[in-house]
């Protein structure tokens, strides 16, 4: 576990580091003060409403109308679909993938600046993708990375943290406690815990009720949130009789656990195909570490399955809040979209309803729902346009054409580029 002089260690070698990338991941800018116009033809609300030919309208980085398209647009987006910023709920920031095409490890060579250079870029590609707010569930490195982007120093999406996690070893309910004191301490937006081993090691629960109990009640006591890692069934069970705020992965969860859930208002986190396949795909950049070894990616393929069998479990589970999540390591960032195709093409979701996962209810399960993931006044102006209808070709969620966040453009065609901007 990572030492608060460390974090502050990172955080000044941060600072230092972000002067030198801010040229090559775009202008941040500060949201306009006059009023911007932005036309579409289709608009997802991220409640589930879908309307047509609309204008948003922008004012100091916020929405201040939807009303139907009349007169001029500032950005006239044509036929593409527009939609809230998107929101991953669950990605890890800081894995990245080295020079020698290895997953990055500590004692590997790269030094701290390397790994902070990586983490940024890994968040530009993200908001270019169309996430204009993440959730890491990370380490240090997050830090320095979150408060360039939140100054305006570096574009990136908008960013959660918890700036590393805890497990069974964090030891008695008293000695967790003090672990998620020394995070909030250090700066850590969420508390992340593991309560189960990987799924590539069984899944097996490892922390006991009172550990979890202690976990997730102190974080309550300090106003954070809770996400649990956990695949048992008995590990979600204890979560949720812990009160922790979101369960991750879920993989061996049976029905009385989504019961158990859906009853407490316990945000659900399962993912599609992403990870999976990010492993599966790039076994070479992740094999003989840890359990990355043939006998860890049979499991991992196994899980295919399982995962495809969860989706018709909790599905059919009454008020069960199902969040978007990918959980996208290294190799995997700017490629968020895929377990949106994923929910649509292979879970038979409605592309409307994935969209309203991906933001309001995601929103939501972050404490952040009353200032992100709708298309309604007095929201932020986070938007993404879609080159094509996600309900008609889901592979749309793969091609952002458009991405403004916090009412500032940072993603549109270079020859579109002026007072007036068109995208035929």
């Amino acid at each position: 576990m990572t030492s608060r002089g460390n974090i502050r260690r990172w955080c000044v070698l941060g600072i230092v580091v972000s002067a030198t990338v801010i040229a090559q991941a775009g202008a941040a800018q500060a949201p306009d003060s006059s009023e911007v116009v932005v036309r579409a033809g289709t608009v997802f609300d991220g409640m589930g409403a879908v309307r047509r030919h609309m204008d948003v309208v922008v004012r100091g980085g916020r929405i201040t109308a939807v009303r139907p398209s009349s007169g001029h647009a500032d950005v006239d987006l044509g036929d593409r679909v527009l939609a809230p910023g998107l929101i991953d709920t669950h990605v890890h920031l800081g894995w990245y993938i080295t020079a020698a095409h290895r997953l990055h490890q500590s004692g590997d060579g790269d030094d701290d600046a390397t790994a902070i250079l990586n983490a940024a870029g890994n968040a530009e590609r993200m908001l270019q993708a169309g996430f204009t707010t993440i959730q890491s569930v990370g380490g240090p490195e997050d830090k320095p990375v979150r408060d360039a982007i939140a100054r305006g120093v570096l574009a990136g999406p908008r960013i959660v943290t918890s700036l590393g996690s805890l497990n069974e070893n964090a030891g008695s309910p008293d000695s967790v406690r003090a672990v998620v004191r020394q995070f909030k301490a250090a700066g850590a937006d969420v508390i992340k815990i593991f309560a189960s081993k990987s799924i590539r090691d069984g899944g097996v629960q490892t922390m006991t009720q009172a550990q979890l109990d202690a976990a997730c009640g102190e974080a309550r006591t300090l106003g954070l949130r809770s996400i649990v890692h956990a695949h048992a069934a008995s590990a979600v069970k204890a979560a949720v009789r812990a009160g922790c705020t979101q369960v991750d992965h879920g993989v061996l969860v049976d029905d009385e656990g989504l019961a158990m859930m859906a009853a407490a208002g316990t945000y659900f986190e399962p993912q599609c195909s992403l990870v999976m396949r990010n492993y599966l795909d790039h076994k070479e950049w992740f094999r003989g570490i840890g359990n990355y070894n043939d006998e860890g990616f049979a499991a991992t393929e196994r899980t295919i399955g399982l995962r495809k069998a969860l989706v018709q479990k909790y599905r059919g589970v009454k008020g069960l809040k199902v969040i978007y999540g990918t959980d996208a390591v290294a190799g995997a960032h700017g490629q968020n979209g895929r377990d949106l195709v994923c929910r649509v093409k292979e879970n038979g979701e409605s592309a409307v309803d994935a969209v309203t996962s991906a933001t309001s209810l995601s929103a939501e399960s972050m404490g952040l729902g009353t200032s992100i993931g709708r298309i309604a006044p007095g929201f932020l102006a986070d938007l993404v346009a879609f080159d094509g209808d996600p309900r008609r070709d889901a592979d749309a969620f793969m091609r952002v054409g458009f991405v403004m966040k916090g009412g500032v453009v940072y993603r549109q065609p270079p020859s579109r580029v002026g007072a007036s901007r068109s995208y035929p």
